[in-house]
């Protein structure tokens, strides 16, 4: 157990409304800070190791420091909770929420029973975030999750607490090793209207599994270097979409395979979900093409001898009524669309998890 003003030498007395609250940094223990891979080393909200973005396109490099994903945990019996952030650029999205592409998420509980609390988002044309959580709670000791925003990036971010009050380090995900998604937009979590929503934070909160997003919008391109560098992650799961940002099918054939074959070779026992795009009736036969494509891939790995290899058809991650409910543009789903997603891939997740 540690006291507050014990964890950061730096930390800062400030008053928000009539509270005289205790700011600390969440970066070290007891906080519990996951979906940056590689921050132990670099210290930055980050979703790809810096080195590596000079790799990558331009696309993904500027979107790897969006915090998708990104979430911190504690411990705490504060009667009130405030945070503190500077967003990496002011919120300007058209057809997503503030609330989604730039706020931050509270749920409080543990395990699989974490209910949402409070969403705080930036002001309007603002890239700071300064507000209250909860005030007035009760002095009991309670478990938060807090989810980083979708689609902005973090520059700072601080969380202040009763002065006297205690804060204590979480409890161990059920799953510890990360479930990882590599996809588009809709695995970045474009158009949620809150952090928590996206398919991806659905699914690991009802497994309470660790997470790492790794959804690019409209840059997912299954590329050989992005391939490698999800190698090199210990994860339980790995999920991928990305057959959604493939220029055309004949993109999709020369990379989707290969792209499965080189985490396949690196990781011979891991159990790879390969999911194809939701708004399947947006063209659908273009999506009959593509999911040819990536049937294919798992075909060829079953045939193989692969048993560590699942497949979700995208025509089917809308359920069969009101598919046109589940999107904000007919493509990007909203909080119907990601519920259905998630409802979905779930039985798939847990079979790999068993097998």
């Amino acid at each position: 157990m540690a006291k507050i003003e014990t964890i950061d030498r730096n930390f800062e007395t400030k008053k928000i409304g009539n509270k005289e609250l205790i700011f600390t940094g969440i970066t070290e223990a007891p906080f519990v800070l996951t979906g940056f891979y590689w921050f132990d080393k670099e210290k930055k909200f980050l979703r790809l190791p810096e080195k590596s973005l000079t790799l990558m396109s331009e696309g993904v490099a500027f979107l790897a420091w969006h915090t998708s994903g990104g979430m911190v945990r504690f411990r705490t019996n504060s009667t009130s909770l405030a945070i503190k952030a500077k967003l990496r650029e002011v919120p300007m999205m058209m057809h997503m929420p503030a609330t989604g592409s730039a706020g931050f998420d509270l749920y409080e509980g543990y395990g699989t029973n974490k209910i949402f609390w409070r969403n705080a988002k930036p002001e309007y044309n603002s890239d700071e975030i300064d507000t209250i959580l909860f005030e007035n709670e009760t002095a009991e000791m309670r478990e938060f999750t807090i989810y980083f925003p979708l689609y902005n990036g973090v520059k700072e971010i601080s969380l202040g607490f009763d002065k006297g009050s205690d804060i204590e380090a979480p409890s161990e995900f059920t799953i510890n090793k990360p479930v990882v998604f590599y996809g588009s937009s809709i695995t970045q979590g474009g158009c949620a209207s809150r952090p928590g929503i996206a398919y991806t934070h659905l699914l690991t909160r009802w497994l309470d599994a660790n997470m790492i997003n790794l959804g690019f919008s409209g840059n997912a391109r299954g590329e050989r270097e992005m391939a490698e560098l999800i190698a090199s992650i210990d994860m339980s799961v790995f999920v991928y979409d990305y057959d959604h940002n493939a220029p055309d099918v004949e993109y999709l054939k020369q990379t989707h395979k290969p792209f499965f074959e080189i985490i396949r070779k690196a990781r011979p026992d891991l159990p790879i979900i390969i999911v194809g795009r939701p708004d399947y009736d947006k063209g659908a036969k273009d999506s009959d093409l593509r999911r040819d494509v990536i049937y294919r891939t798992y075909s060829d790995a079953l045939n193989a001898g692969d048993e560590r290899v699942f497949f979700v058809d995208g025509e089917r991650l809308f359920g069969s009524d009101n598919r046109d409910a589940c999107t904000v543009d007919g493509c990007h789903p909203n909080d119907l669309g990601f519920y259905r997603m998630a409802k979905t891939i779930l039985p798939n997740i847990r079979r790999a998890l068993s097998a």
